[in-house]
């Protein structure tokens, strides 16, 4: 009876035993089986990575290429934008001048026009000496020349307006007083004759004489009213001929008094 229990326990302890061997070996597999699949998923994930590297890096090449690409057309629009304000400010300045040529065409017009119509009242005012042969009257590019022989202003040798001479002067005067954009010049002219004798203690050569008779004259002017500062004198004597000083008749036209009208300056 007792060796019966005996052998039952030892059965029982043998059935224990296997129950468990099997339920070790259940749990392993159960383990193998966990890695297999988190080594498959790791791969997986590896796999995922290399690739989410591989767009990673064709992505920055992207960049990279767009930043090369964009800093290009950055710096060609930077320099088509300079050239478009150099070409504007070159543009501003040509018009500025072209704005300046018309405002001077414009103003040249208006002087050309105020010329022409002191011209005409000079050439209507002093007919009557342009007829004689005493004076003549010219007009080119807005300097107006009155031209006097000598002998209508001054007695021989002398370089005192005379009565007469006075008397030609204001009737000029009273056309020319009125010119407020002009400058009155007034050139004294002689022939080549040598002054000699007493004369020659006064006016020692033709340059004398002839700053001596445009001065006398520009006073005059001033005193009939002619703003001073408007006045200038110049002496030529012999040097500035208008003919030839072989005959009479040129040497008549180079004794002479010129008053000339000349744009302000």
């Amino acid at each position: 009876m007792v060796k019966k229990r005996m052998l039952l326990a030892v059965v029982a302890v043998l059935a224990l035993a296997a129950g468990g061997c099997s339920v070790m070996g259940s749990t392993y597999a159960k383990k193998v089986n966990e890695a297999d699949s988190l080594a498959k998923e790791l791969a997986a994930l590896k796999g995922k990575n290399s690739e989410l590297s591989a767009e990673n890096s064709a992505l920055n090449a992207r960049v990279e290429s767009l930043s090369v690409e964009l800093k290009a057309k950055s710096e060609s629009t930077s320099r088509t934008i300079g050239e478009l304000r150099q070409k504007a400010a070159a543009q501003d300045s040509e018009n500025a001048k072209l704005k300046a040529d018309i405002a001077a065409l414009a103003k040249s017009r208006e002087e050309s026009q105020k010329a022409s119509k002191t011209y005409e009242d000079l050439l209507q005012k002093m007919k009557g000496e342009i007829d004689r042969g005493q004076m003549t009257i010219s007009e080119l590019k807005g300097k107006l020349t009155v031209n006097m022989v000598d002998a209508v202003l001054f007695d021989s040798g002398k370089a005192e307006v005379k009565t007469e001479g006075q008397a030609i002067l204001q009737k000029i005067v009273s056309i020319v007083k009125d010119v407020k954009d002009k400058a009155i010049r007034v050139e004294g002219h002689t022939d080549n004759v040598q002054i000699i004798g007493m004369l020659a203690k006064k006016f020692p050569t033709n340059w004398e004489l002839s700053a001596a008779r445009a001065t006398n004259v520009a006073r005059y002017l001033q005193e009939q009213g002619i703003d001073p500062a408007h006045l200038s004198t110049t002496a030529y004597g012999e040097y500035k001929p208008v003919a030839g000083n072989d005959t009479a008749e040129g040497k008549a036209k180079n004794r002479r008094i010129e008053i000339i009208l000349v744009p302000k300056e």
